[in-house]
């Protein structure tokens, strides 16, 4: 993440993507068009047939990381923003959205350390706070969303990120990541990865149980076996094991947590505060019609080393670890689905150990001829030379034959959302079509990152990088909204039909090397908690410090 920003202002050119061009229907329309349903007192929303988005918002934090997670409470109108920057809270008065104003910020420094992530029920906010140092047990306080007024406070696992209220709101669960501070250093911590479950109790007197992975514990080599990446040097299981993100299941009895680094979920039972199993995602083959990807940043030239940036989306044979940051739960005819954003995650942030590499340096004997076609050419710059692996794809192999050649390519993330069932079997996978509705934007070249705008900057990294997922329901059609942390903006689907996604639209508020970049966190307003009587969405950006009020709108 870039270190220095400065203060911008709010108004930016915006470039639009649409499926379809709309009419003054679809400016006119909202999730909050009621029709009357049987004759009855109960009303039924409409369904709508198009969907766009338009910023009408923004509020700017004023530096790098002062806009991560948000949370909205309708009840006093109050958004509630992660300030990375200051590791505080922000509190916004969102009841004029086009012009978000700050009133207060709240400071967790009494409490230990900075915040990491916010969620809001009816009233009461809860803020997940990591402790110093951060492999020490981390806090969950409990606010008034009306007047900021601390209620309580317990104390969970170490490092707890993000947090997520049952639905009638009487538990909060979070996900304590557990990242050591180290590997085989001095002073090397690797505290163990969990999931606390709090019963609320008004935040006053909230109590906390704790849903670990001990019982995985001796079971290294089978997980393995199943592809659940166990690898950090020495650590055993629960160790290794990182929760990064929590969706409930809409009768909040089970808990879906992503396992970023592991390529895998946790399924949680939420009375018992158990894990009942975790479940490998397995790999995406990019070799495959539709599931191409940039592999490189130098591919502007023919079977070289020295090649230039240009565009080329093609297959390719290497695996792609889905390695999921956010995940989203929704229900079609009584089904429960998932839907994962494929972010991608190496371990090479702290000192004495890296996943991360590059094919070239990798397979420095060479890709295996009997696995890979064009071994020769393939090893190339211009070609996957570039590509950044993994160094250990299944946390014991390197993926080389006796001779040192390599016999397989593990890359991170998928470049995509996936959509899963309630057992974790695949439904669809997006394939490369973000790269593909991304590769012509007026206002930021192909694959730029979220701190430059260089055209192929991340295609030998982890492409638009998909990061935050939300889903909402209007009328009788769910929707999905994806946001794409590098090259920025946010995709849209009617996923209704789970095996058959349609693309509705994508809005792109950048403007290079301004506007917003960076998006983390995203969240679905309701039109029926809406401020303006519209749905909105509202989504943090960690790089500009902005965040973006956007509305829908809906044609009929």
């Amino acid at each position: 993440m870039p270190t220095q920003s400065t203060r911008r202002p709010m108004a930016r050119p915006l470039r639009l993507l649409s499926a379809s061009l709309l009419g003054s229907a679809a400016l006119l329309g909202s999730a909050a068009l009621l029709s009357a349903c049987g004759g009855g007192d109960e009303i039924e929303e409409a369904t709508p047939v198009s969907l766009s988005l338009s910023k009408i918002g923004g509020f700017d934090g004023g530096a790098v990381g002062a806009a991560e997670i948000t949370a909205y409470d309708a009840s006093s109108k109050r958004l509630f923003i992660v300030n990375g920057a200051n590791g505080t809270l922000d509190v916004v008065d969102l009841s004029d959205p086009t012009q978000p104003k700050r009133i207060s910020t709240i400071s967790a420094a009494a409490l230990g350390g900075a915040v990491n992530s916010v969620a809001v029920h009816d009233g009461l906010v809860a803020v997940a706070i990591e402790a110093q140092p951060k492999t020490s047990p981390g806090t969950v306080a409990f606010y008034n969303a009306a007047d900021l007024r601390l209620l309580g406070s317990v104390k969970v696992g170490a490092l707890p990120d993000m947090l997520a209220f049952t639905p009638d709101g009487k538990m909060v669960l979070v996900a304590n990541e557990g990242e050591p501070n180290s590997y085989g250093q001095a002073d090397s911590v690797d505290p163990e990865g969990s999931i606390s479950l709090i019963t609320v109790n008004g935040g006053s007197n909230p109590t906390a149980v704790t849903a670990d992975f001990k019982a995985f514990i001796g079971q290294e080599a089978a997980l393995r076996a199943q592809g659940v990446r166990i690898f950090g040097p020495g650590a055993n299981a629960a160790q290794d094991l990182e929760p990064e993100y929590i969706a409930i299941s809409d009768d909040g009895k089970t808990a879906y947590v992503t396992l970023q680094e592991n390529n895998a979920v946790a399924i949680v039972d939420i009375a018992t505060a158990k894990v009942t199993a975790i479940k490998a995602l397995g790999v995406k083959d990019h070799s495959l019609p539709g599931m191409g990807l940039d592999a490189s940043d130098e591919d502007g030239g023919s079977n070289t080393n020295s090649g230039t940036p240009a565009i080329k989306i093609a297959n390719y044979p290497v695996k792609g670890m889905y390695q999921p940051d956010a995940i989203a739960q929704f229900s079609v005819n009584g089904k429960r689905y998932l839907i994962t954003a494929n972010e991608g995650e190496a371990r090479a942030d702290w000192p004495g150990y890296s996943d991360e590499t590059r094919v070239r340096s990798h397979c420095s004997a060479g890709l295996d001829p009997s696995v890979f076609p064009d071994a020769a050419n393939l090893i190339l710059d211009s070609n996957l030379g570039r590509l950044r692996i993994s160094a250990n794809p299944n946390g014991s192999s390197a993926g080389k034959n006796a001779a040192g050649q390599c016999t397989e390519l593990y890359s991170f993330g998928a470049r995509s959302f996936t959509i899963w069932d309630s057992e974790i079997k695949r439904v669809y996978d997006s394939g490369d079509e973000f790269e593909q509705r991304t590769k012509a934007l007026a206002n930021v070249p192909f694959n730029s990152s979220h701190d430059s705008a260089t055209l192929d900057g991340r295609s030998a990294s982890k492409g638009p990088e998909p990061e935050g997922v939300a889903v909402g329901k209007i009328g009788s059609k769910t929707f999905a909204f994806i946001v794409l942390e590098r090259v920025g903006g946010v995709m849209v689907y009617d996923v209704s039909t789970p095996e058959k996604p349609v693309f509705m639209h994508y809005l792109n508020t950048r403007n290079a090397v301004t506007g917003d970049r960076g998006p983390e966190g995203v969240v679905f307003v309701p039109a029926a908690k809406s401020p303006n009587g519209k749905p909105l969405l509202i989504v943090g950006h960690e790089v500009s410090g902005t965040t973006a009020v956007l509305q829908l709108n809906l044609g009929y």
